[in-house]
């Protein structure tokens, strides 16, 4: 299967959420990063049929998603960023409600609820209300939903909000499963959710892709640019200002600083690996300041 996006723009006003957008997606996990307002979430609509794009096309299989009409519903599985969910509903009565609205018949309904809810480690609760369910059990209640029609192309967006550290390791796990016969998209801004499982990642900034690759190439931009330096406190305190930080420890009385950096930022920094966090430090540094 092929998921292609063709010169895909969404203006809102005068303001443009997502410029000529181009990529070409095959069965594999693809990790969407950047910041809030990169344009992720809007291109993640304008997939799922959500909103119209300003121009460009969406084609599964050289076909215009546009002219697929119930046939690309059918194949797409979707969590999005703020799940909407019937606090009265149990568990399993709001999937054997989705169920309904894919068209499955009762009797597979009930397995396919039943099979997803123990997946997910839900099926103990299935009688509790979702309101009564925690934020972690509600997302994922949102995951196991979006894959009631065993989607081709399932696209989940910010899917680890809410999960303790157990669960998104599991969560991670079962998506690099179903990745084998699916296009899988997640979209983050948590770059450790994508770094060891996505096949491609695809950077977003002010709604144009800067960069896409696997996560090797990817790292091999900034490899001469990251350094580690060990920095008494009060030198620490001065220079804090003037590079940029990927990361900091403290160590006895020093500083262990992990600096990103064109040039060698201190005589007595070495270099070191760099990690994906690096490069979206790299790419959004300026856009993280002004966040703050």
């Amino acid at each position: 299967m092929i998921l292609k996006i063709n010169d895909l723009t969404k203006n809102y006003g005068q303001k443009t959420a997502v410029k000529n957008l181009n990529v070409e997606l095959t069965e594999g996990i693809y990790g969407f990063l950047g910041p809030n307002g990169s344009g992720k979430s809007t291109t993640i609509r304008m997939i799922c049929g959500i909103l119209n794009p300003t121009s460009g096309t969406i084609e599964v299989n050289g076909e215009n998603i546009d002219q697929m009409g119930e046939r690309f519903p059918e194949i797409l599985g979707y969590l999005p960023q703020n799940f909407g969910y019937y606090p009265e509903y149990t568990g399993f009565d709001f999937m054997m409600y989705v169920c309904a609205l894919k068209g499955l018949e009762r009797k597979k309904a009930k397995e396919k609820t039943k099979e997803l809810l123990k997946k997910f480690n839900l099926y103990e609760h299935k009688n509790k209300k979702i309101k009564a369910y925690s934020g972690g059990m509600r997302q994922r209640l949102g995951i196991a939903q979006s894959l009631i029609n065993d989607p081709k192309i399932l696209i989940l967006d910010e899917p680890t909000a809410g999960l303790d550290p157990k669960e998104r390791i599991r969560l991670k796990n079962i998506i690099s499963d179903l990745s084998k016969d699916k296009i899988i998209i997640l979209s983050t801004h948590i770059v450790t959710d994508v770094e060891q499982i996505a096949d491609e990642i695809m950077f977003l900034k002010e709604g144009k892709l800067i960069n896409k690759d696997n996560v090797s190439n990817l790292l091999k931009t900034i490899e001469q640019k990251v350094w580690s330096v060990k920095l008494n406190e009060n030198d620490f305190d001065m220079m804090r200002d003037d590079f940029m930080i990927s990361n900091i420890s403290y160590i006895g009385d020093k500083v262990n600083v992990k600096i990103i950096s064109n040039e060698k930022p201190f005589d007595t920094a070495i270099n070191v690996a760099p990690r994906l966090e690096d490069l979206y430090l790299f790419y959004f540094d300026d856009i993280l300041d002004e966040e703050k």
